[in-house]
């Protein structure tokens, strides 16, 4: 049975979630993660909605046989396709990414204008505009799928001309629709906010779901009596033990990791699923 001393479990298709890992340890230092990436399955965006349904039954299974109190799904397409489902099969909280992003645009716009840009899954399966919808009905909202971005994320091309222009080419519309806040709908994405945010000027918002995700997290084991008091690890009481576990490609996750989560992740477990 899950106390305030077990972990948060989280995970993604890839190595994106570890954005939503690093604001989750600076917003909740005590607690502890365990984080899952399936890199040898990723994307998630062209998959069919039973298959990622069915990736994320396999993953927050393994992440319950770990104890943990809660369980994020930090994959702006699983969130999209399997939240419903994982927030009644399972025993513990289950929280997304898709409303706490959707309900701090909601929150930031001034005339009701707003833009989300995401992958192409996430894009198309409508689920920011549902979310933002169901709490602001009459708001105007440009969506724009951005599928270069995380391959220039992940190569560290952060702020290169190839990278402007590409940027300029996504945002084109969004700019033409005259937004004043932008949800950035993909965890790789908070990489690129100062690139962005130059780009749209300071009269454009920009929404990280990774910050606003793990705001989210904070919230809810508040109201739920489940913070951790303090940090509790046998090995080193005083030092957070996280563990991350992949599906392929732990050396590539060792690589990335550092650039995603702030910090060199010690060591990487592969797992295989399915």
């Amino acid at each position: 049975m899950s106390t305030r001393a077990s972990p948060i479990g989280i995970f993604d298709s890839g190595i994106g979630g570890l954005t939503v890992v690093r604001e989750v340890m600076r917003q909740l230092p005590t607690e502890r993660i365990v984080y899952f990436g399936d890199t040898a399955r990723v994307p998630y965006g062209p998959k069919s909605p039973d298959t990622v349904r069915r990736y994320s039954r396999e993953i927050s299974a393994f992440l319950m046989a770990q104890d943990v109190k809660a369980v994020v799904v930090a994959c702006n397409t699983a969130t999209a396709h399997a939240l419903p489902m994982l927030q009644r099969e399972l025993s513990v909280l289950v929280i997304g990414v898709v409303e706490p992003g959707a309900r701090a645009a909601v929150g930031a716009t001034r005339r009701r204008e707003l833009g989300v840009i995401g992958t192409t899954g996430t894009i198309s399966s409508g689920a920011y505009e549902c979310a933002i919808r169901a709490i602001a009905p009459d708001v105007h909202i440009v969506a724009r799928a951005c599928p270069l971005f995380v391959p220039l994320v992940e190569e560290g091309w952060l702020d290169t001309e190839p990278t402007r222009l590409i940027a300029r080419e996504y945002l084109a519309p969004i700019q033409a629709a005259n937004v004043d806040t932008l949800v950035l709908g993909c965890t790789h994405y908070p990489l690129l906010k100062p690139l962005l945010a130059e780009l749209l000027g300071p009269g454009v918002a920009l929404i990280d779901s990774a910050h606003e995700t793990a705001a989210e997290v904070a919230r809810v084991l508040g109201a739920n009596n489940l913070l951790a008091e303090s940090f509790a690890s046998a090995a080193a009481p005083d030092t957070p033990a996280h563990q991350f576990f992949a599906s392929d490609a732990p050396e590539q996750f060792l690589r990335l990791g550092q650039r995603f989560l702030g910090s060199a992740i010690d060591c990487i477990e592969t797992l295989t699923l399915g």
